[in-house]
Parts: structure tokens; C-alpha cells; sequence
């Protein structure tokens, strides 16, 4: 095994790997003895593709190409199709039209184009004869979108209001016998983490009647309503400081199952589900313990659970019919798969890489806690450089990269990702770390971040680094923050207000929160009063915790990568930033994509960041690379 220095190592789990051969798989759904799922693929610029697999083990594309299946209501998306007795309904993503399609011919648009409209969390109604939706109107001219809750006709195309007022609407869920319907709704400046609220109603061919809130609140977050077969309204909320399964009674809800996990996700896209019903007694549900998922089985009968054997860590996209269910999962050696659920045992579909990896180049997440801000505990999943091809010299240490994962509200994964393999198998080392306010360790580790976004974000990734430098696994010499989004952010802030990291790299990241509170989408407009405060009352504080206001106090060279359609952090968020460090005469890098928006979909442009980084990293810190890669302008290198 030769000696090499750290980063520097060659592997076969390349930038071109990872892009072509490399789909993201999510959205299952069961139609009788079928099994559909949506497939997003870098190497078709993005293209989201339905895809079937028949009974009889037959898997095709039902979409064709150009056609792509991509909500954009709230930016994020998501919900964006669904199917019912062989008749597929998708969003499309060029036009934001809502189009029919039966698989084998050519779609239909069933709404009409009236300007800026978008469809989001498609349901079908027990009866065929409705599509429910979330609509979200674009009016321009700079004004605030509106959000309704609608349902189209599906023999006409006629769109019916249904309700309307309230600033955000999701999961449309109608009763079995079609006579009644539920559905959350919530106003700023709440996230529908924090508080929201499940409303039914009765609902009728002119449409709602009586409606009226039956949970949730202000400081109570629902998740995910759905109908039992028997006709049961069930919900998941946080109530408890948890989100776990309740029952909605006549008098009043009832919790169902109490434990100390989280069963259900923030809902930062439409269409995402925990549980699901088997049958009307049985209930199968995906809960989170310490950052790790796991599946359950739940009997209403006597309200027994029975945790599941599975190989997986990663479980979402929850679906069920007929006794059998259909989810994503995935664990740190098997990269995302649509699984097959049945008596017990556990199929795979589809793997969102068909090739297998020599276990000799992976490495595996650790848990790890670690004491941060006041004494309080964080959490991460550490990965340590891994190649069976080559070592480094006994008394080398790794350089370590600390990620900080968007959301704020969202959380690492302990999926098999290429992008962070693509790292270990190089030499470095990688921490990913669930800060304070990340989700799957209760309401009050989420409510962590409130009013302290870009203190208590960045204390635990420095912390998380310093403890890593202390154990002997990182070189603290060479520690790099990277993120992207609200991630880039808490890189940004990490670099501006501490010293600690000797560079980093930004994916759209956020440099100027007062910018971001004028300028950004309806979904996050009022985000940040939590995060951070009021504005404009609490301006001065949003002017102390924006980097690019303290470009002075950045030391180290930092690569910029931002999509130019961006909408949710525009470009002149990492321009400004840019500028302030060129000023400076520090080392920097900007990579700009005119055809990406926020969160990069291209194969090109993923490949693009992948070698850039590593390239830039090889520049600053030295070593040599074995590979081919693309150079990248760095500014102020000498």
C-alpha cells in the first residue's frame, strides 16, 4: 500500500461516476399490482421522469422525454404527480400546468395557461372525479403570491376555489366516501414546523361546507393528515415535543403512540410521508431516534408496535395498499433504493446506483455528541478518510470538512452519498453535523436556532471540529466549512466571526440577512423573525450576524458556486461577498451557472463543483492531484 499525502489519493468514484450513474429517487406510489416512483437525473439536465414497474416485474419510463414532473409552489416543490386505476396526473416543470397522461400516449394539459399559476400535492378523490391541489398564483409586478386550496375537474379542467385567505395551504386529503375533507393551512411568520393548523370540512358538489380548525396551533406543528380505510382521521403532531401518530375522536385527538422519536420530517416539500395505512389495523410507520431511522409496526388493535429488521437507516416516502407498502430507503453502505414492503420482507425496486462499490473505498458515519455553546449537547456523524489503495504518513492528520446542511431545519443523512465518498476516498476526512435546530431530536433541539441563527449553528460546527482536532482525527491546521443554502450561510458566518477553519466553500449560499429578509421567496419571507428577529425592528442584530458586513475579519481563501436563476438567494448575495474578499486580497473563486436556480440539478454543473473544489483546495493547501480536473480561476492566489 503505497504512501500518499492526504487528498491526493486517486479513486474510482469519480465526478463523472456520480453524475452518470446516479438518479434521485423519490415520491412512490402504489396503483394496484404497479408501482410508480419519480426519478430525477443529472445526467438528463434534471429531468424528473415517472417511472412504472408492471406486476408482472416490468420497469419503464411512463413520462417521455422533454416532459418533466417538477412543482415549483414555494420554490421547493414537491407532491408534483400522482396516479389513480392507470391515469397519471404530473405538474410540468417548464410550464407549471397540471397534465393527464395515460401511460403509452402523449400528455394532455388539463389546466388551462393563465399566466404565473403553479400545482403542488396532487390527490385524486375517491370517486376519480376531482384532482385536489394546493394552487399558488404569481400576480408579478413585485406583489406577494397567493396560495389556495383547489380542486380541478378532471372531465373539464375547471378549477374550483375551495379555500383561500390564509397564507399557506398543503395535504388536501379527502375522507374515503368523498364527503368530507381535511387539509393544513398556517400565516406567517410561522414554517409549518413551527406552528400550523389541520382544518376539516364538510365538502359537497358546490364545494366546502361548515370547516372548522380541529388540532394544531400557533406553537403546534401537524404533519401529514391521512384517512384510515375505516374512515379515521389520523395526524402526526409535535404537541408533545415530539412528532408522533394521533387520532382525531369526536370530543377530542387522542395520541395513538408516545415515544421519545420523531416520526415524521419537516415539511419543506409537499408530498412527504412517514406512515401508512396497510389496512385499517395496521399502521406502517418510519420513526427517527439520535439522527437514525428505522421502521415500525404499528396494530391499532391494542395499539402494539414492533420495530422492524431492516437494513436501512434512511427511511421516507412512506405508501401503502392492499397489505403491502412501497418507501425510499437507504443505509451508509446502500445508496437510496424505492423498496418493496410485504409480509415481512423487504424488496428493492429500483437503486438510485445500479453499480456496487468496493466497500474498500467507503467509509462509514459515526455517531458522535460533543459539548457546544453553554454546555449544551450537538450531534454529528463523523467519516474518516478511507482507500484501500494507499496510507498516509503515521504522524499526518486528515483535513477535515464540516458540513452544514441547508434547512437550517433539516438534518444530516446517514445515506450512502458519492458526494461525501468522493471526499473520504480522497483522503480527507468529513464531519456532518446536526446542529442546533436540525430536525430528528425533538421540538426543543429544532427550537435550538430560534433567535440565535449564525451563533448557535456556528458554535457547534467549530466545536464539532475542535473536538474532532482533539481526538487526533482532523488536522487543525487544515479544517474546511462547507454548505450550501442556509448551510452557506453558517459557512459564511463561521469564517467571518471565527477562526477556527482555514477555508471554505459556499453553494448559495446566504452572506446578507437583511437582504434575504427583502429579497427572497413567499415560503421563507417572514422565516428569519424566528431565526433571528422582527425586521426591520431588529435590524442592527441583522446587520451583526451578516458576514458581508465583517468581510474584514475573513483570513481564509473561499470558493463561491451559485446557480444565476436563484431566486431564493439571488446572486448578489455571494457577488457582494466576492467583491469584499477581492477587495481584500484574500484568495477567492466565484463559479457561476446561467441555467441553475437553487440547488443544482445539472450533470454538468454537479461534476463542475466537484472537481472545482477539490481543485481550489489543492491550490491553498498543497498537495498534488492524480487527476485531471478542470482548473478554476482563484483570484489573489499569490
Amino acid at each position: 500500500m503505497p504512501s500518499a499525502p492526504y487528498g491526493s489519493w486517486y479513486s474510482p468514484i469519480t465526478s463523472a461516476f456520480i453524475v452518470g450513474g446516479t438518479v434521485g429517487l423519490s415520491h412512490p406510489r402504489l396503483d394496484g399490482p404497479d408501482v410508480y416512483w419519480l426519478e430525477a437525473r443529472p445526467a438528463e439536465a434534471g429531468r424528473c421522469v415517472i417511472v412504472r414497474r408492471r406486476g408482472e416485474g416490468t420497469v419503464a419510463d411512463v413520462l417521455p422525454a422533454p416532459w418533466s414532473a417538477l412543482s415549483k409552489v414555494h420554490e421547493m416543490g414537491g407532491g408534483a404527480y400522482t396516479v389513480a386505476e392507470g391515469l397519471v396526473y404530473f405538474v410540468h416543470a417548464a410550464d407549471q400546468r397540471i397534465y393527464r397522461l395515460q401511460p403509452g400516449d402523449t400528455p394532455q394539459p388539463l389546466t388551462a395557461a393563465m399566466g404565473d399559476v403553479r400545482y403542488a400535492d396532487l390527490t385524486v378523490s375517491p370517486d376519480r372525479r376531482w384532482l385536489y391541489a394546493v394552487q399558488e398564483e404569481h400576480p408579478g409586478a413585485g406583489g406577494e403570491a397567493l396560495n389556495r386550496l383547489v380542486r380541478i375537474a378532471v372531465d373539464t379542467g375547471a378549477v374550483q376555489v375551495l379555500h383561500q385567505g390564509r397564507d399557506f395551504y398543503a395535504c388536501p386529503r379527502p375522507h374515503p366516501q368523498g364527503d368530507r375533507l381535511a387539509w393544513l393551512c398556517w400565516d406567517h411568520p410561522n414554517m409549518p414546523w413551527d406552528g400550523c393548523e389541520l382544518w376539516l370540512a364538510e365538502i359537497g358538489s358546490h364545494g366546502l361546507g361548515s370547516a372548522g380548525k380541529i388540532a394544531g396551533g400557533a406553537e403546534e406543528a401537524i404533519v401529514q393528515p391521512e384517512w384510515s380505510p375505516d374512515g379515521i382521521l389520523y395526524f402526526m403532531s409535535d404537541r408533545s415535543g415530539w412528532w408522533n401518530l394521533y387520532r382525531q375522536e369526536p370530543a377530542r385527538a387522542r395520541p395513538v403512540l408516545v415515544m421519545a422519536a420523531e416520526c415524521a420530517r419537516p415539511a419543506w416539500v409537499f408530498g412527504m410521508s412517514s406512515y401508512a395505512f396497510l389496512d385499517a389495523d395496521r399502521v406502517l410507520l418510519a420513526y427517527c431516534q439520535q439522527g437514525l431511522w428505522r421502521l415500525g409496526l404499528l396494530t391499532l388493535i391494542g395499539q402494539a408496535f414492533t420495530p422492524l429488521e431492516t437494513p436501512y437507516s434512511e427511511v421516507e416516502f412512506v405508501a401503502a395498499d392492499g397489505g403491502r407498502a412501497v418507501f425510499v430507503g437507504a443505509a451508509p453502505d446502500r445508496a437510496p433504493a424505492v423498496v418493496e414492503w410485504g409480509a415481512g420482507q423487504c424488496r428493492e425496486l429500483r437503486r438510485s446506483l445500479q453499480v456496487e462499490l468496493d466497500p474498500g473505498y467507503l467509509a462509514r458515519p459515526q455517531p458522535i455528541s460533543f459539548a457546544s455553546l453553554e454546555g449544551e449537547t450537538a450531534h454529528g456523524f463523523y467519516y474518516p478518510p478511507v482507500n484501500r489503495d494507499y496510507r498516509a504518513a503515521p504522524d499526518e492528520r486528515p483535513p477535515l470538512r464540516v458540513l452544514s446542511h441547508g434547512g437550517p431545519t433539516s438534518a444530516a443523512s446517514t445515506a450512502l452519498n458519492l458526494a461525501i465518498q468522493y471526499w473520504t476516498s480522497r483522503g480527507f476526512a468529513v464531519l456532518d453535523v446536526n446542529y442546533g435546530g436540525s430536525s430528528g431530536y425533538g421540538r426543543a433541539y429544532r427550537q435550538r436556532l430560534d433567535g440565535r441563527w449564525g451563533v448557535v449553528d456556528v458554535a457547534d460546527c467549530v466545536h464539532g471540529a475542535r473536538w474532532l482536532v482533539a481526538q487526533g482525527l482532523a488536522d487543525g491546521e487544515r479544517l474546511i466549512i462547507r454548505g450550501g443554502s442556509a448551510g452557506g450561510y453558517t459557512t459564511l458566518a463561521a469564517l467571518a466571526f471565527t477562526d477556527t477553519f482555514r477555508a471554505g466553500a459556499s453553494y448559495y449560499g446566504i452572506s446578507d440577512l437583511e437582504l434575504l429578509a427583502r429579497d427572497t421567496h413567499k415560503f421563507e419571507s417572514r422565516y428569519l423573525e424566528r431565526l433571528v428577529g422582527p425586521y426591520p425592528e431588529a435590524r442592527e442584530v441583522y446587520r451583526q450576524r451578516s458576514p458581508i458586513h465583517f468581510a474584514e475579519r475573513l483570513s481564509c481563501p473561499v470558493i463561491f458556486f451559485q446557480g444565476l436563476q436563484d431566486r431564493i438567494v439571488p446572486p448578489n448575495q455571494a457577488e457582494g461577498m466576492v467583491a469584499a474578499l477581492r477587495a481584500r486580497g484574500i484568495p477567492v473563486a466565484y463559479l457561476s451557472f446561467t441555467e441553475e436556480g437553487h440547488g443544482f440539478k445539472r450533470g454538468d454543473t454537479i461534476r463542475r463543483c466537484l472537481e472545482g473544489e477539490l481543485y481550489f483546495y489543492s491550490r491553498i493547501f498543497g498537495f498534488p492531484l492524480v487527476e485531471a480536473v478542470e482548473p478554476v480561476a482563484i483570484e489573489n492566489l499569490a
